[in-house]
């Protein structure tokens, strides 16, 4: 697997536009954002909270939070 490199500044502002996007996702228009994403996809296999978690991963990936959203608890 090849390796991609991302400057810290835009790794970081990566970060923070997924974790805005997963708190959006779990706010108060979750019922309509979930109809919508179900309109979108086509299938019920893949829903927001597969959505929030492939955000919070990749938002660990960039270094940006500690675990907490995938594992429970602190993970420091």
């Amino acid at each position: 697997m090849s390796s991609i490199r991302l400057d810290r500044g835009d790794a970081t502002e990566l970060a923070e536009m997924l974790t805005l996007l997963g708190d959006w996702l779990a706010g108060p228009d979750r019922p309509q954002l979930a109809e919508s994403l179900q309109t979108i996809i086509g299938v019920d296999a893949y829903g927001l909270a597969d959505l929030n978690t492939d955000l919070a991963r990749f938002t660990l990936l960039l270094g940006h939070n500690d675990g907490e959203q995938l594992f429970g608890g602190d993970q420091s």
